[in-house]
């Protein structure tokens, strides 16, 4: 049954993990992002606190004690307070009332509290209090005073607070009504010297104002006078529609200048001329007489001769009758072309008028904003002189007024009260605030401490700094001693083996009574250990398929990490799970396997190699385990690493190699001796054991650099004593538990 049920699991564990040469860090992927989605930060977190409880504890106690003692070694103290309402609730009185000061969005409204607290509290003003505390407290000098008094506004309201602290309530009650008396009388006379004063004040500046007021006026006068100026609007209107009804006329003036030329060079041209002498009446007179003439000479010439008197007589009249005609002609044209060149210069000149008013327009309008700057400058100061003469003359009235009231600019809202309880030392709350710092700086020298400390504090932190392959996880058992307490005995070829189960390792790891455990607590009895074996197991011999491992060395980085008590628990897992196992000590220089495996130590591995001793003399079988041969360290030699890299072991490990299924090494640390290198070259490769809380990261680091630029084959990496608790069915274990699940679900 078990046997299936380990091929079985087996098999499950295949269906997840390559075979290949080396473990991938992939392979549990799954697992990790199970632990993270569960919130590992925060199991991290609590392992730390229950790892440095002991220093959490010791800083809370110190600090809780120091804290304890101190609160309860302070002398009681005592504070008193009155209030002082300083300005008024509402602003009924400031009704009429007009500021001098001009408003600023920097400056703030009302009193500057800062200032007259400051004020309150200067040397100064309190040097008359202090004359009359004396005489009943000659103790009380101003240092003191201003240390134990308290002024402050309170929140955003008008009031201010003043309170006094000291151990006798009877002198804060005397303090503090001397200076409730003192701070009213101060507010009194010191607002009316101020109304005083402002009056004063403004009547000196009254007739400057006035006389600045009229000057401005009489300026304002003068500017429109010269200038023609109403204001700047009205002004730039004007401008702009001057500006724009000459430019009507240009346009007009443009088309008759164009018409003008136009038509004086049409009067140059012959058929313009013509046309012009066809409208001139005179010019056609002379015409219409020229051709009777012509008429006239062409009907004598039928009668006459060319010599006849009559002929030369019209012949004569017809000639003087043409330069008349062309006298006639050319004036009308010169006339006609006199006109058209008298109008174009008209228009020329219609043209440049128009040209120079447009000048002269446009230099007003450039000096339009230079007049308005003035005209706003003058007016500006001319409103501000006014408005000042306005509220100097109503603060006037208004201070005269106030003079004539003994108003109370200060009220006493809420009297001293002689304190019943003291304000410190104030012991519940003193106790919680130090319990918290303690608490506080408690985890701080935890943190400080987990800084420091150069060790590993569980699987995730091993995997994720180390780099390698992670084999294996084997849970703390501090009850774990032996073959007492992991002792399984085969009882056949196909039977059950037999559990045998120490009762103490029982009621450790299980609910099960230990008077009476169960059948399957007793399979499941060697809880997380048995099962985190069975994967270690499985993970090596499925590190590579084609050729299984057949030998491997089981070491680790410093002393104390278990590597001993690990190779004899696999070897035995090995050999229950039917392999014909050896385990070999090569520790000759501290052998612990014959102490765990409770066999002699008279012969061993160093008997072997120094002398002709059979090895069947030497390897003994351990006890319920037919499968199983140790050899243990034999004599401890002067020399172990001549020993072990001499060729007598090499022969040695060859022959072990071919007789066994699976033959194990027990040898010294890596780190520092040579001892491990020296066999693990003849083997399949090292499983290096990392003992939680006990592993020196740096060294276990730089061993892992070393191997891999080595041609030592490192398996990977085996946790020992993980104290994450679980069992059985219920155990959460990283990865024995998935197997567990999956060959449970197989079978």
């Amino acid at each position: 049954m078990l046997n299936k049920q380990i091929t079985n699991q087996t098999n499950s564990i295949n269906s997840i993990i390559p075979t290949s040469g080396s473990f991938p860090d992939s392979t549990f992927s799954q697992f990790a992002e199970q632990e993270q989605s569960d919130g590992l930060s925060f199991k991290s977190f609590f392992e730390l606190l229950q790892r440095r409880a002991i220093i959490i504890v010791a800083v809370i106690s110190a600090g809780m004690t120091g804290v304890t003692y101190s609160t309860l070694k302070q002398e009681p103290i005592y504070q008193g307070n009155f209030q002082i309402l300083v300005e008024p609730v509402n602003n009924d009185d400031q009704v009429g009332k007009i500021n001098l000061e001009v408003e600023s969005p920097f400056s703030k409204p009302g009193l500057d509290y800062e200032s007259q607290i400051q004020v309150l509290k200067s040397s100064e003003l309190l040097e008359p209090i202090i004359k009359t505390l004396q005489q009943s407290y000659p103790e009380i000098t101003y240092n003191s005073l201003v240390s134990s008094l308290n002024i402050r506004r309170v929140g955003t309201t008008k009031i201010i607070e003043i309170s006094y602290q000291s151990n006798n309530p009877q002198e804060i009650q005397f303090v503090l009504n001397t200076f409730s008396q003192f701070y009213l009388k101060y507010s009194l006379d010191k607002r009316q010297t101020k109304l005083s004063q402002g009056v004063k004040f403004v009547n000196q500046q009254l007739p400057n104002i006035q006389n600045r007021v009229t000057q401005l006026q009489k300026e304002m006068q003068i500017f429109r006078q010269k200038y023609n100026f109403i204001s700047p609007e009205s002004q730039s209107g004007i401008i702009t529609g001057k500006l724009q009804s000459l430019a009507q006329q240009r346009l007009s003036v443009n088309q008759q200048l164009a018409a003008a030329k136009n038509n004086y060079l049409r009067l140059q041209t012959p058929e313009e001329q013509l046309a012009i002498l066809n409208d001139a009446p005179l010019y056609q007179q002379l015409i219409a007489q020229q051709r009777q003439l012509d008429t006239q000479i062409s009907g004598e010439l039928a009668r006459f001769q060319t010599d006849n008197p009559v002929i030369q007589t019209l012949q004569e009249k017809r000639n003087n009758l043409l330069p008349i005609i062309n006298a006639e002609a050319k004036r009308i044209l010169n006339t006609r072309i006199a006109q058209a060149a008298v109008l174009v210069r008209k228009v020329e000149v219609d043209n440049q008028q128009l040209t120079q008013a447009e000048q002269q327009l446009q230099s007003e309008l450039k000096q339009l904003p230079i007049l308005s700057r003035q005209y706003t400058d003058i007016q500006l100061n001319l409103q501000l002189a006014n408005e000042s003469l306005t509220r100097f003359l109503a603060k006037r009235e208004q201070l005269q007024i106030d003079v004539a009231q003994t108003e109370l600019p200060w009220e006493l809202i809420q009297a001293f009260t002689l304190p019943r309880y003291p304000i410190s030392p104030n012991v519940p709350r003193s106790l919680l605030l130090g319990f918290v710092a303690s608490s506080l700086l408690g985890i701080g020298a935890a943190f400080l401490r987990e800084q420091t400390d150069n060790t590993y504090h569980s699987v995730e932190n091993v995997q994720d700094k180390m780099g390698v392959p992670l084999l294996g996880s084997l849970p703390f058992n501090k009850n774990l001693v032996g073959s007492r307490s992991f002792n399984l005995r085969k009882r056949g070829k196909d039977q059950e083996p037999e559990v045998v189960v120490d009762p103490l390792m029982v009621s450790d790891e299980s609910n099960t009574s230990p008077r009476r455990p169960s059948r399957s607590s007793y399979y499941y009895g060697q809880g997380s250990f048995w099962e985190s074996l069975q994967v270690l197991y499985s993970n090596i011999q499925l590190l590579n398929s084609d050729r299984p491992i057949k030998s491997l060395v089981v070491s680790s980085a410093v002393p104390g990490d278990g590597k001993s008590t690990v190779a004899f628990s696999l070897a035995k897992t090995a050999a229950v799970m039917g392999k014909k196992v050896l385990l070999v000590d090569c520790d000759l220089r501290k052998p612990k396997v014959h102490k765990i495996s409770k066999l002699n130590n008279l012969w061993g591995i160093t008997s072997l190699i120094s002398s002709d001793i059979d090895v069947e003399q030497v390897i003994q079988k351990v006890p319920g385990f037919d499968d199983l041969s140790v050899i243990t360290a034999g004599p401890v030699p002067p020399d172990p690493a001549r020993l072990l890299s001499s060729d007598k072991m090499s022969q040695l490990m060859d022959y072990f190699t071919e007789h066994f299924d699976l033959v194990i090494y027990d040898t010294p640390p890596l780190s520092g001796l040579v001892d491990a290198r020296l066999v693990a070259v003849h083997t399949d490769g090292v499983m290096l054991v990392v003992r939680i809380d006990k592993t020196d990261k740096s060294v276990a680091k730089q061993l892992v650099h070393t191997l891999k630029a080595s041609p030592i084959n490192l398996l990977g990496l085996v946790v020992n004593g993980d104290k994450f608790r679980g069992l059985g069915y219920n155990y959460n274990y990283r990865y024995s538990s998935y197997y567990y699940t999956k060959s449970q679900a197989v079978s």
